[in-house]
Parts: C-alpha cells; sequence; structure tokens
C-alpha cells in the first residue's frame, strides 16, 4: 500500500475527490491531509471520510524536525499538492524527489509563480483575452510553478466569459482528471 499525504489551504473539492478516488484501491491510500489553515474546510471534508488531519504553520512547515516525523507517522511516500499556498521548503523536496507533484490552475508556464493562485490566475488568463485556458500537473522543484510539467488539460474559452466562468471551467478539468492523473504516476513509480 503507497500512503499519500494532501497537502491543501482551501475548501478542498480536489482532495475530496483524490480521497474518494482511491477510498476502493488496495493499492494507494490517503493517509493524511495537511494544512496551513485551521479553519480550511479541506479539513472538514477529509474527517468526513475518516482521513486523519494535521494543521501546520508556517514556522512548523519550514521545520525539518516537525515535517519528517509528522510524514513519518503516517508512512507517507508521495505528496499531493491540492490548492495548498505556501512554498515548499528544500528539505522536503529532497525527501521526496519525483514524489511530490502539484496542481495548477493554468496552462504553465503561462501564469505560474508567485502571486499566481486561485483567482488571481483566472483574471489574468481573462484580462489578457486568452482563447484557451486549463490545468496542469507538475513536479514540485524549488522554483515556484517551476517544475516539469507531467500532464496539462485544455478548455476554450470565449470572450464572453467572466472570471467566474473561466474559474468554473477549469474546476471542471481538475474534477474530471487529477485523481487520473495521480494515480498513473503513482502507478508508474510504486507498480
Amino acid at each position: 500500500m503507497t500512503n499519500i499525504a494532501i497537502f491543501v489551504s482551501g475548501s478542498g473539492s480536489n482532495c475530496e475527490n483524490l480521497i474518494r478516488h482511491f477510498s476502493g484501491s488496495d493499492r494507494i491510500n490517503s493517509a493524511l491531509v495537511v494544512s496551513n489553515k485551521p479553519d480550511a474546510y479541506a479539513l472538514v471534508r477529509a474527517k468526513n471520510l475518516g482521513v486523519p488531519t494535521a494543521v501546520i504553520t508556517k514556522a512548523q512547515l519550514n521545520d525539518a524536525e516537525v515535517m519528517m516525523p509528522l510524514l513519518r507517522q503516517y508512512d507517507i511516500q508521495f505528496i499531493v499538492l491540492a490548492g495548498f499556498l505556501p512554498l515548499i521548503p528544500d528539505f522536503l523536496i529532497e525527501a521526496f524527489p519525483r514524489r511530490m507533484v502539484n496542481l495548477h490552475p493554468a496552462l504553465l508556464p503561462k501564469y505560474g509563480g508567485k502571486g499566481m493562485w486561485g483567482h488571481h490566475v483566472h483574471e489574468a488568463v481573462k484580462a489578457a483575452g486568452e482563447t484557451e485556458t486549463g490545468m496542469t500537473v507538475h513536479w514540485v522543484t524549488p522554483v515556484c510553478d517551476g517544475g516539469e510539467i507531467i500532464a496539462q488539460y485544455k478548455v476554450a474559452l470565449s470572450p464572453a466569459d467572466s472570471v467566474d466562468d473561466i474559474a468554473e471551467k477549469e474546476h471542471q478539468l481538475e474534477m474530471a482528471y487529477f485523481p487520473q492523473v495521480v494515480e498513473q504516476v503513482l502507478e508508474d513509480i510504486f507498480f
């Protein structure tokens, strides 16, 4: 059994989608949900689905003496960032080389980097008059949103689409494809 940790900062729709996707698996277990926000609704979703949770401060995230024992306690072998906003410290990236993926709500390398998350991304896509947007799953490296791209999925946009419309179209891609991409990565590594 491969134990994964899901790191989240917000409402956790992708977190719940991942947990549900792997709930019947005899090979992949959503073993832990970690959040930097004690009021993240993702924590409620995880608890409702029987998955242990942990809340960490920025200082704890950046402290190997806190993070590594936590991840060892749950025998974590892979980390999925699903709307986790803080930068991942180098020691964690080094401890999980090509064992940590991130979901980004745009077609990287466009609209990535510091400050480019959530609605900020969709607003930038709208302001640029893009005719398409999408989601990117990539490896986590010390460069924010700079890791090698694993998969991308696109959706067409129209000039009439509002920022909320763009966000919803992109979110539908996440719901449809993110768990499948994570599962394929895990299959390729562990099975």
